[in-house]
């Protein structure tokens, strides 16, 4: 399979809620997110690894209220003017190397206008070593949910509404075969369903368990 490095992924994706997958590994912060506006506080974090869920859950609150989204690496000080007409701010992917200034003040103005503020992470935002005091002390109020890991019974209907979604057939001892093997990732899951998919029309050939687990030692 030396052809591997041709394939390119899309850069795109559209977010349904439907299409949101709730198991115990994101329960909570799902249910969180779809309780706006009776959120028992205003500022969230949501942290997990990546491919998790997190920019699905951000698009469920867009759908919710007016939003300004932007990722964390972008910030600067037109957010302030970006955001004024927005309910609610939502930063992506919080960077160390954040503006802690900028977050201070974006954080009170959240507060002094009674807007919203999601944050989402790949770990808890009271990690992060920032040196301001009064950010951290901003922070403390936060609330936080984690993504999980996901577990069999998740991962098993991803495989199955992924494959039933691409009008594959895909015998049970297979997706059971998958979950056995694959690494317990959001983003592998996500590679190892568009490669197999590719794979499979560009050889033209139905799945196998030779394809498979060919796949599993690409990924």
């Amino acid at each position: 399979m030396s052809d591997q490095l041709i394939l390119k992924f899309p850069t795109s994706k559209v977010y349904l809620k439907e299409d949101f997958y709730v198991s115990s590994s994101n329960k909570q912060a799902y249910d969180f997110i779809n309780s706006w506006p009776k959120w028992i506080k205003r500022i969230v974090n949501i942290f997990g690894p990546a491919g998790s869920g997190k920019t699905h859950l951000t698009s469920i609150l867009k759908n919710k209220t007016t939003t300004f989204e932007i990722q964390s690496n972008k910030l600067n000080d037109k957010v302030f003017l970006q955001f004024k007409t927005k309910e609610a701010l939502i930063i992506e992917n919080l960077d160390s190397k954040i503006s802690e200034n900028l977050l201070f003040s974006l954080w009170n103005n959240v507060l002094q206008d009674n807007k919203y503020l999601l944050i989402t992470s790949n770990k808890p935002i009271n990690t992060y070593k920032f040196q301001l005091p009064d950010l951290n002390s901003r922070i403390k109020s936060c609330i936080s949910f984690a993504i999980k890991l996901p577990d069999d019974d998740l991962i098993s209907v991803i495989l199955a509404k992924s494959f039933s979604d691409k009008q594959i057939k895909i015998e049970k001892k297979h997706i059971d075969y998958i979950i056995k093997r694959i690494d317990r990732s959001y983003e592998k899951i996500s590679q190892f369903i568009l490669i197999l998919d590719k794979y499979s029309l560009k050889k033209g050939s139905p799945f196998s368990l030779k394809l498979i687990k060919e796949v599993l030692k690409m990924i």
